[in-house]
């Protein structure tokens, strides 16, 4: 007997947190026994895994800058009407050739407006299947870029329309939809709040790496370069100046920039400070260090939490974006991490906020629900097999 289906669309733009996510969703539904597709339109990130899925790299786009209103190919050109004719097409042919029993948009209908050209198509597509598949969004805690009324009344409306099931990756006791969607009272579609999404955390090494050291990360994006450099200038300001200091640049660090990193490491550092790139071993890093040092995007902050980590975040505050700094503020209201504003980000005061933090007994997650990935697993696995075959 063939396996239910389940097909995942997921679309990343500037940092690489929606497409971890996924990538973390679909391996854990994998497990449960279900045959995965994972269609993603944005640029390759080899370093995140599909194991056990089927991966489809659509035509990739990404934003021309911090606005998102502007979307750009991987040539750094401007997508036009035929451009966005074989996208649609590209995607069409992904999930046609799945056949699933459940679909999965990862953030639509509460954003990816810049990519309705393809989706409402698909959507219409879906629809007119003699048993069309189940449709579902999957949403994490914190919702950007809806700041407009009318905007979040045109996503209710067409979550109201299409969608049958919405999952909520994160903790209604820390941050409820409606906090930064306010129609959710009006959402007659089920919401169910499964946790937050993170991979099982690695077992307990003793000769693993990171013990005892500073880890400086600033995710998978371009733009954590001024953090990251802030964090080597701030080193011998603070009172874990004479500890290592491994600065880890993502996927989104060009090589001028991280050439430049690691000048600027091996100036000032003396001999304590390592600039090399984000390695797959990082939450094993936060597990054994003495403190972290990051942005406050849902992946890394999540995986901070997760190891009971010390930590100072710099909540990404570019353009119009407020999500991580509502995360940070939520968090820290819990004593789970300290947080300096990134207006206020300089060497002197992230190293008096990192002297602040290594002062504080390591925290613990308490009763946040962190177990995301395996309920909504059980969730579509449940329903892939409930529903019946096209």
């Amino acid at each position: 007997m063939a396996r239910p289906r389940v097909f995942f669309y997921v679309q990343h733009l500037l940092g690489i947190g929606h497409v971890r996510r996924t990538a973390i969703l679909a391996r854990a539904l994998a497990r449960e026994g279900i045959e995965v597709t994972v269609a993603s339109g944005g640029m390759p990130v080899p370093q995140v895994s599909f194991e056990g899925v089927r991966f489809v790299q659509l035509p990739p786009v990404t934003s021309a800058d911090l606005t998102f209103k502007v979307l750009v190919d991987e040539s750094g050109r401007l997508i036009d009407d035929a451009w966005k004719r074989r996208r649609a097409a590209a995607l069409q042919s992904a999930w046609r050739a799945a056949d699933p029993r459940v679909v999965v948009f990862e953030l639509f209908p509460f954003g990816r407006r810049k990519l309705q050209f393809e989706l409402l198509p698909m959507l219409e597509a879906l629809a007119a299947l003699p048993r069309r598949p189940l449709l579902v969004s999957s949403v994490r805690d914190i919702l950007s870029g809806q700041k407009k009324p009318e905007r979040q009344e045109e996503s209710l409306a067409l979550a109201e329309r299409w969608i049958d099931h919405i999952l909520l990756h994160g903790d209604r006791s820390v941050i409820p939809f409606e906090r930064t969607f306010v129609p959710a009272p009006r959402v007659t579609r089920p919401i169910h709040y499964t946790g937050y999404v993170l991979d099982a955390p690695p077992a307990p090494q003793g000769d693993a790496g990171g013990k005892g050291e500073v880890i400086v990360s600033a995710g998978g994006s371009a733009i954590g370069d001024r953090l990251l450099e802030t964090a080597i200038r701030a080193r011998p300001r603070t009172a874990l100046r004479d500890r290592t200091w491994r600065v880890l640049a993502g996927v989104g660090i060009d090589e001028a920039t991280f050439g430049r990193l690691r000048r600027v490491g091996a100036e000032t550092g003396e001999g304590r400070v390592v600039v090399e790139r984000a390695r797959p071993d990082f939450i094993a890093l936060l597990a054994n260090c003495e403190l972290s040092v990051s942005q406050a995007g849902y992946n890394t902050l999540l995986e901070t939490v997760q190891v009971g980590a010390r930590a100072v975040v710099v909540p990404f505050a570019g353009g119009t974006e407020t999500e991580q700094a509502q995360r940070a503020e939520c968090f820290a209201e819990r004593g789970l991490v300290g947080v300096l504003e990134e207006h206020a980000l300089s060497a002197d005061a992230l190293a008096a906020a990192i002297d602040r933090a290594a002062g504080k007994p390591r925290p613990r997650p308490g009763r946040i629900d962190l177990d995301g990935a395996r309920e909504s697993a059980r969730l579509l696995a449940g329903w892939a097999r409930a529903r019946p075959a096209a």
